[in-house]
Parts: C-alpha cells; structure tokens; sequence
C-alpha cells in the first residue's frame, strides 16, 4: 500500500482510520495531496470527489446525518476552505458531526503575495466545538538552521539530537492535538476544524508508514440527572393543570414508544409536534400552525400552559414562538444533552439528558395524574380543524398548497423525505405525514444553500429511497449539488418552481411592483429541464393536477437514473391561497 512520504500527513490518516471515521468526502487540489493520497490508498476509507467545496461539505454533513457518525472534508489551502462555512454553521446549530481537514502553507509562504494564502487558524471560531493548528514537520538540516533560527552546531552528532528531539516534540504535539479534536467530535456532536501545514514535495509517496500514532481516549462523561431538580419538576407537574410539550428538530426513533402512550393518556399534557420532530401518536398534535392561526386573544390566555417543556433542536413555527412569547409559560424546561435556547424568554432550567433519559427517569415517579381538561378541548379544535383543512384543500385551485396535498399523501411508506427551507418545510408543516416516513431539515441555521446537497449526502448510504422536495430558489441556488457522482438510482427530488421565492410573498411587502419582483421574489423563468439533461437525471414536469398525478404514479418506481418532477404552480396566486387558508379553518 503506498502511504503519503510525509509524517503529518500520515498522522492525520491513521489517527482518523483509529477513531473509525471513514466517510472522507475530498475536493482537487494540490496543497492537500498528502492527504488525498493516504485517504484514497486506504481501503478502510470510503473516499468520494466533489469538486465544488460548499456542496462536498453539505454532502459530507448530509452523509453524517444519515450515519450518526462523523464524516470528513479535506480541501486544499485559500479560499477553498471558505466555501465549508454555510456547512459547518448548520453542523454548528444542528449537532451533526462533521471533521473539517484544511491543507496549509507554511507559516514561511503566508502574507508574501502568493496566490491562495490566506490566514487559515481558527478561521471558523464562532462556529466551531475546536481548532486544532497542526505543526509543520521537521525534515532536513536547512529547515532546522533557517526556518527555526537555531544556531548552528559544530557537531553534527548534537545537530542531529537537536533535530530528532524537536521532530519528536512536533509529533508528540500532533498526536495530542489530533486525539482531542477526534475524540470531541464523537462526544459533542459538532463540527471540528483541523489545519495541517504541509510544504513541499506534496506527491511523494512511501511504501511503508514511518509514524506510528497512538490512540487515546478521554474520559467525557455526562453527568446524571441531578435528584433534587427532578424531585423540583416532579412538584412543578403536580400542581400545573396545563403542560405543554413542544418537539422540535429530532432524528426518528429518539424517545420510546412507552413514554409517549404515557404522555398521550395524561389529561393535563398536550404535545405538540413538528414535521421534523420525527414523533407520531393519535393523540399527539401535529400541525401547530393549523391549530393556533385562526386563535383570538381568550384562546391563547386558554392554551396558554403552566409548564412547558421543550426537546430537540430548531422550532420551525413562528406563530408558536410569537405566542408562547407573549403568553409565557410559569415554567420553561428544555431537555438536551448540550444546550438550551431561551427562544421563549421564560427558560428556567435546562435539564442535561437525552429527552429518552428524563422521561425514564421522570415519568414512573409520577405517581397520580392530574384532572384536567387541557387535552380534551384542545382536542375537539384539531378534529375542526383537520375537517376544514380537508374542506379547504378539496376546492383550491392548483398551487403550491394543492401540490403539497398531493405530494405528501404520495409518499411511499418507508422513505426518507428530505426538505428544502423557506417556503418548503413551512408548507410541509400543514399536512400529516405518514409516521413511517421520516423526515429530514437543514434546520440549524435555516439556509436555503446546501439542501440538494445534503440530501443526496444523505440518500448516498441509507437503504431507504430518499425523496427531497424543494423550492426552485433553493435548488437553482445548489444546482452544482448534482455535480456528483454518487446519486443513487431511487434517488427523487420534487421541485416546485413557482418562478421565484414565493415566501416572500407571504411575508409583509409592496408586491407586484418591478423593485418588489427583482429585490425580493427575484422573478425567473428557470426551468430544470436542461440540468437534468445535463447530469443525467430523467426528467418530468406537471403544470396542473391531472399532470401531476399521472407523473406521481410512476414516479417512485425502480429506475435506470435518478429522477426529477418539475411541479409549476401560478406565482401570483399562491400566497392569496395560503393566507385565505388561515381564515377558512377558523
């Protein structure tokens, strides 16, 4: 086997293969050859090419979501490793683990006028769980005297000690440095920046390894659930007549189903969850915006709970945050291995635990169960709603909310439904969707950049068909997304052109003017026609209902090629559906 000839760079290999990464996703370039080299020689490694660097880092976060596993990018020097930033801030806010490997320059050849040095350290420090600046390697007598200023030896014997021992003490640093980053990244779920400086010769290569790195773990335990703020939660319940639980962004299978028949047979709770909550129970309420929207002032003060409690990640709702804003709760808990955010304002303890965890722990010491009638009224106002929603829906034109209904009572059982943001996961909020279809989001930060291209980093390595619905915006945006080689056959995206971003015609604005049209919506007539002709996806487009559902009958069946449906709805009629939607659940 050939491995890279220079030491870092056989660190950085062999303490990735010790630590059981294996995903490397690896964009061309020259400064990172070392690393290519013992990535690619390595069969342990599962190597991918993509040349576009902000795709190869949101396909790499897409194949960690899908693993539960950290993958690796690795990028040449300069404005490459940029292009990782829009990646590693979702990883960021979204807790997925992802190892950024950056190749350097010397400190020598930065800030000299050469092309594509840049100041690399810790260049993502807000957005990073840590930085490990690697040390150049030490490989002959002129770096010694020139490069690291030390005085010259008469004896070549004690110039040689000088130089093993400084080489030892860079390698030692290494190592050290590497097991941290490496063993972070597994336990806090995030994103880890490594960059290795490396000169050259970058292309040589050996045919056996001249390091032998170490493998340390570190001991990072969580602690336990502390007994006096359970007991503490425990006599909060007892006395609230309203408990409110709200789910946000969760990856499925996360809570056993006996706390959640638990959670459905108490009175006194409501749980509400999100599309990318990836929870289901008859009981449950799904569809927060269905069931608040059409609320007045005495409603909230009624749904208003006496405790909420709070897990998973990023809440897509706003009208539930402005609500739960404005009628805070007495208490707040938000259950999560690594933070809590105050979205409401009123957050009065953060409970370090798996949701699983505090509800094994919580829910058999709750011993009684309070009366109350929070959960049967409530109920009576999803069952009206869902009965004008289905009114609703049955004398629509078409449109995005037309299209939606249809796609998502489409769906086949068992299939990962990727989202694209903005408008799409928003109009995914308003429908029931199959609970064995589980559902994914860029929800970190919310970007509408990236999505094509995690979901196909998703679809790449799961044994289920992965279908991705997206706005045209967002999929013309990362249309380099399929620029890949590795799309799987029953991979599917539904695009949905409405000829521009369409959110914004929701939001508050002066539409149908030519500043409203350019600035804001920014108006195309982009099709995906000749995309699809050029990456070799088969194509099919549906302009109204009947089209629609012809496409979708075949659409999901066993393929030679990965498939695209282009859905075309009216641009201008769309935001007067939804909107007037609102008003007829009432």
């Amino acid at each position: 086997m050939k491995y890279p000839k220079i030491p870092l760079a056989q660190t950085v290999v062999q303490l990735c293969k010790l630590k059981a990464i294996k995903h490397i996703v690896i964009s061309p370039g020259s400064r990172n050859a070392p690393l290519t080299i013992g990535f690619t020689n390595d069969p342990f490694f599962k190597c991918y090419s993509v040349v576009d660097e902000r795709c190869a880092a949101f396909f790499a976060l897409g194949i960690a979501q899908q693993t539960k596993e950290p993958s690796v990018v690795v990028c040449t020097s300069g404005s490459a490793l940029l292009n990782y930033y829009p990646a590693i801030s979702e990883a960021f806010y979204s807790d997925i683990p992802l190892v950024v490997i950056s190749a350097d320059r010397p400190k020598h050849l930065i800030d000299i006028g050469d092309g594509q040095t840049i100041n690399q350290k810790e260049v993502f420090k807000n957005h990073i769980l840590y930085s490990a600046n690697l040390k150049l390697d030490l490989t002959d007598d002129k770096r010694i005297s020139e490069k690291d200023e030390l005085p010259i030896f008469k004896s070549l014997e004690n110039k040689l000690e000088r130089f093993l021992g400084l080489q030892q003490g860079i390698q030692s640093y290494n190592e050290e440095e590497l097991n941290k980053v490496l063993n972070l990244v597994w336990f806090k779920n995030g994103p880890v920046h490594i960059n290795v400086p490396f000169d050259e010769p970058l292309y040589e290569t050996v045919d056996a390894l001249t390091v032998n790195p170490k493998s340390t773990d570190i001991d990072l335990k969580r602690p336990k659930i502390d007994h006096s703020e359970l007991k503490d939660c425990i006599d909060e319940w007892y006395v609230a007549t309203k408990k409110m639980i709200l789910v946000g962004v969760m990856p499925p299978n996360e809570v056993e189903q006996q706390w959640l028949e638990e959670l459905a047979n108490d009175d006194s709770v409501i749980v509400l969850t999100e599309t990318t909550s990836n929870l289901h129970h008859a009981e449950f309420f799904p569809s927060i915006d269905k069931m608040i929207a059409p609320l007045k002032d005495a409603d909230f003060e009624a749904l208003r709970p006496d405790i909420l409690v709070t897990f998973g990640g990023m809440v897509v709702s706003k009208k539930i945050k402005a609500f739960l804003r404005q009628y805070q709760p007495k208490h707040h808990w938000h259950i999560d291995t690594k933070k809590a955010n105050d979205t409401f304002f009123c957050l009065d303890k953060h409970i370090i635990a798996s949701p699983n965890e505090f509800l094994e722990a919580f829910l058999p010491k709750i011993t009684h169960v309070t009366k109350s009638n929070y959960l049967s009224t409530w109920s009576k106002v999803k069952q009206h709603r869902q009965k004008k929603h289905l009114e609703y829906v049955s004398q629509i034109a078409f449109s995005d909310f037309k299209a939606f209904s249809t796609l998502l009572k489409s769906l086949p059982k068992k299939t990962v439904l990727q989202l694209g943001n903005s408008s799409t996961v928003r109009y995914a909020q308003l429908f029931n969707i199959k609970p064995s279809v589980q559902v994914f989001c860029n929800r970190g930060t919310s970007g509408i950049d990236g999505s094509t291209s995690t979901a196909i980093g998703y679809a790449v390595n799961s044994n289920k068909q992965t279908v991705f619905i997206t706005g045209d915006l967002s999929f013309f945006y990362d249309s380099n997304a399929l620029w890949n080689n590795y799309i799987p056959k029953n991979f599917r995206i539904i695009l949905i052109n409405n000829q521009g971003g369409g959110i914004f015609r929701i939001l508050p604005g002066h539409k149908n003017t030519k500043n409203f049209d350019d600035y804001f919506e920014t108006k195309h007539h982009l099709t995906a026609e000749q995309l699809c002709k050029m990456f070799q996806f088969e194509y099919s487009v549906a302009n109204n209902e009947s089209e629609l559902e012809n496409n979708l009958t075949t659409f999901y069946d066993n393929s030679d090629q990965p498939k695209l449906l282009e859905i075309v709805t009216p641009r201008t009629q769309n935001d007067a559906i939804l909107l007037n939607y609102f008003e007829f659940i009432k």
